[in-house]
């Protein structure tokens, strides 16, 4: 989750003319296409069925997941329609009209696999509406957001993939991000073309290790370079190996995690607990900045409005969220950030006042029939 907001996209049309290539600089799109490393594009058709996942918009809804901050490599190809890469594996997801989800796979060797790594990276185990449900009693200002904002689900992302992309997000917007994470994953294997969008299996760390810093300062990575060059050189000098030792870290509690991500270059307080609560399993995972620590003291320690956030404040922040959430504090946070979002206050706001012309109508008709019963 980044905590820049995210520039308003249309939900309603694909782009009209397909992006700059990810193996162009950042700060300049003429290089032209290197036909060795990146084949003329596999256009793929589209799509006309769409597999159910027989859940409904409660569950999951697209559009508040997405574009929302918590990956970077997931594009919009279409109404309601998102395409990313899972593993080896490129998927479209549709918002059905019924509510439902359509997902279909473009590119996959083993279909069942493919279903299986979906479900996983979508979180499928767990039901967004028994956890909405808490949050709701325990909270009546997340019961009235969530009548407007439901779907807005966490997703289970691959550990490597979910740090890279943190780290590119240090002090960045989502639309500079989004060509950083464009132009590393151009080192990944390709897979296709859908909607005008090139899309790779994210690299490995034999492939990251190969683009040097003075590669991604010219790309426009700025100091982000080094630490991403420094994270890759770490986890390869791990001896069970980078992924197994991120891996591993699901099954450490929450401080040992996010004290261990620390140790990586360009990871600090936030930015782990963003990958703590994207990848990690770690559902309390707080990740706390300025907007987050406006919203708390909006809402959860108030005492504190006015107050420079420092190391201190950050973990109580974190406590308040967990004390207020409990065990999936990460989720409710998630969906109070997406709520702060540009694209969803001026929807709250025709939501709410809606809300409260009805209230109104309802109790002026109350108050007219004991005038008439007296």
């Amino acid at each position: 989750m980044k905590r820049s907001r995210p520039i308003t996209q249309s939900l309603s049309t694909p782009p009209s003319t397909p992006p700059p290539s990810p193996h162009q600089s950042l700060t300049t799109f003429e290089r032209p296409r290197n036909i060795l490393k990146n084949p003329k594009p596999l256009l793929i058709n589209p799509i006309t069925n769409w597999n159910p996942l027989n859940i409904g918009k409660s569950e999951l809804y697209l559009p508040l997941t997405f574009p929302t901050g918590q990956t970077f490599r997931w594009k919009q190809t279409g109404t309601v329609q998102y395409t990313g890469v899972i593993g080896p594996h490129l998927v479209s997801l549709k918002q059905l009209e019924n509510g439902d989800v359509g997902y279909h796979f473009h590119s996959t060797r083993c279909e069942a696999s493919a279903r299986e790594a979906l479900f996983d990276f979508l979180n499928l185990g767990i039901s967004l509406c028994e956890i909405w449900e808490e949050f709701k009693a325990s909270d009546p200002r997340f019961a009235e957001l969530a009548t407007c904002l439901e779907g807005a689900r966490v997703l289970r992302q691959d550990p490597l993939e979910c740090l890279i992309q943190f780290i590119c997000s240090s002090n960045n917007n989502i639309q500079r991000i989004t060509k950083m994470v464009d132009f590393l994953s151009s080192l990944g294997n390709y897979l296709g073309n859908v909607g005008g969008y090139d899309f790779h299996k994210f690299p490995n760390l034999e492939q990251l290790a190969m683009v040097s810093e003075t590669e991604l300062r010219e790309a426009g990575f700025g100091y982000r370079a080094k630490y991403i060059i420094g994270t890759v050189k770490a986890l390869q000098s791990k001896p069970c190996g980078g992924l197994q030792w991120l891996a591993a870290l699901r099954k450490l509690d929450l401080v040992e995690a996010v004290d261990a991500l620390a140790t990586l270059p360009g990871v600090g307080p936030k930015v782990a607990a963003c990958i703590a609560l994207f990848s990690l399993e770690q559902h309390h995972a707080i990740p706390v900045d300025t907007h987050v620590w406006k919203i708390a003291t909006r809402h959860l320690i108030p005492e504190l409005a006015g107050s420079r956030l420092t190391p201190r404040l950050y973990k109580r922040v974190a406590d308040a969220f967990l004390t207020k959430y409990g065990k999936y504090a990460g989720w409710a946070q998630t969906l109070l950030f997406i709520a702060e979002l540009p694209s969803q206050k001026s929807l709250l706001s025709l939501s709410f006042c809606n809300t409260e012309e009805n209230k109104s109508v309802k109790s002026k008709g109350r108050k007219k029939a004991a005038k008439r019963d007296g």
